[in-house]
């Protein structure tokens, strides 16, 4: 079964029969109750829809558009997009919300619906039950009669000079240093939209690039999430052109994993750190990232004078913990920068004009900037959960195992010690427990987490 309604959105394969893959009828039925749930909550009659260039975005756009038209939305379709364009222009339009098309890092076959509100950020947890309700419930939906259909709008690229100019307007942002220094930036966009629009904002940065995997066909040529095993083409793209950088997004461009002068990785997590110093260095305050983010950005915050918070896993917990400690800069570990000032949403286009910002005020090589963070290693695991078990309770008592400790019930369990960490949460899609622990070579963090998956299975024996 490779269908999932949750909280955060819907996603599955393309084909195969309703409720078990991403149907025709499930596209239709979501979205339906997507609009019914915008009724109830304004008079607004409009919706901003947008799509990452995955095989399938056309099919599904056009039934997310005429369905969104029969409910009587006017609905504003950006056509090949991103998940921070379209969110940004939920507000510019004064729409009721957004729809972004787009399964982000999953692979080709994959596609899904993002739902947003009119704040353009995604719709909350409690938001997100309400919406899953509905569409259990079709038969309380109304659709339009034939006055009162709505009207489409489509625009081409150009509408991303939206997005553009409110990042070269950002006070951080400096434009003209960058240009100064005529970097050349290799990309990989994944044959996807960042093919189209990253390149706009390099130009306007008055940098030279070349693209790797830049055709917009989204038949991606390997597996889109930014990991390590899938950026050797962009590592040998980078040293052969000579880059000062590499810059691998995913599909939807929300997330911006670094390359290093060298053709080596920076690390997904040590974007946020990076950009964040950046910032702090100009605009004092707060951060927040996830709880199975790097504790590197806490490290930085507090020698900036700043507070750290960590927040529940997911973007909309981040920006609740933002806005609450009213936070300068925050995101997750994943490459996810979220600059409040801008728009509450991760954004790779905000983050490679800060971190180019980064490095032509400072004049070191990417390289050199790593070597000025904290350095921590992060390992990832997992245990099958056996069926009927009382997850809570057993993390409450292996919590207990661990008085002297520093421990967090926010999502899941979150054990800090002095130089190290470890975060066991239950996977919101299969019948796992993912385990994440860092510390500052990969021989402790690895040690941690077996010893931690030790004590939590010994303790389900008992």
């Amino acid at each position: 079964m490779t269908l999932i309604k949750s909280i955060s959105g819907t996603r599955g394969t393309i084909g195969g029969r309703p409720g078990e893959n991403l149907t025709a009828i499930d596209i239709v039925v979501m979205t339906a109750a997507f609009a019914h749930w915008l009724k109830q909550k304004s008079d607004k009659r409009k919706v901003v829809i947008g799509r990452d260039a995955r095989i399938s975005g056309s099919l599904v756009a056009g039934l997310v558009n005429n369905t969104l038209l029969s409910m009587g939305f006017n609905v504003v379709d950006l056509g090949l997009s991103t998940t921070p364009t379209v969110e940004m222009w939920v507000t510019k339009e004064n729409a009721a919300g957004g729809i972004v098309i787009t399964a982000s890092h999953n692979p080709r076959e994959w596609n899904a619906l993002k739902f947003l509100n009119d704040q353009g950020e995604f719709i909350s947890a409690k938001d997100g039950e309400a919406l899953l309700d509905i569409s259990t419930q079709p038969e309380m939906i109304d659709y339009a009669n034939i006055d009162q259909l709505g009207k489409l709008t489509q625009y081409n690229e150009s509408h991303f000079d939206y997005h553009l100019e409110a990042i070269l307007k950002h006070p951080l942002v400096q434009a003209d240093a960058i240009r100064s220094k005529k970097f050349h930036i290799v990309i990989d966009p994944i044959n996807s939209t960042g093919a189209i629009f990253v390149p706009i904002l390099l130009r306007a940065l008055g940098c030279t690039f070349s693209l790797v995997h830049g055709a917009v066909h989204g038949d991606f040529a390997h597996n889109p999430e930014p990991l390590p095993e899938h950026l050797t083409d962009l590592c040998d793209a980078v040293r052969a052109d000579k880059g000062a950088l590499g810059i691998a997004i995913d599909p939807d461009v929300d997330r911006l994993a670094l390359i290093d002068e060298e053709g080596h990785l920076f690390g997904e997590e040590y974007t946020l750190v990076a950009v964040a110093d950046y910032v702090l260095s100009l605009k004092k305050g707060n951060t927040v990232s996830n709880l199975s983010s790097t504790r590197a950005l806490r490290d930085i915050t507090l020698m900036n004078g700043g507070q750290y918070a960590a927040s529940a896993v997911g973007e909309v917990n981040v920006v609740e913990a933002m806005k609450k400690t009213n936070a300068v800069i925050g995101g997750e570990g994943n490459g996810g920068i979220i600059v409040p000032d801008l728009h509450f949403g991760r954004d790779a286009f905000i983050g490679i004009a800060l971190f180019l910002s980064l490095m032509a005020t400072k004049n070191i090589s990417v390289s050199e900037i790593k070597k000025t963070y904290p350095v921590y290693f992060i390992i990832k695991s997992k245990i099958s959960i056996p069926e009927g078990i009382d997850l809570s309770a057993n993390l409450d008592q292996l919590a207990g195992s661990y008085e002297g400790a520093d421990v967090s019930r926010i999502d899941g369990l979150k054990i800090d010690f002095e130089d190290s960490w470890v975060h066991l949460r239950a996977s919101n899609t299969e019948p796992i427990i993912r385990i994440y622990a860092e510390a500052n070579s990969v021989e402790k963090a690895t040690a941690l987490a077996e010893k931690i998956k030790g004590d939590f299975l010994n303790q389900l024996a008992k």
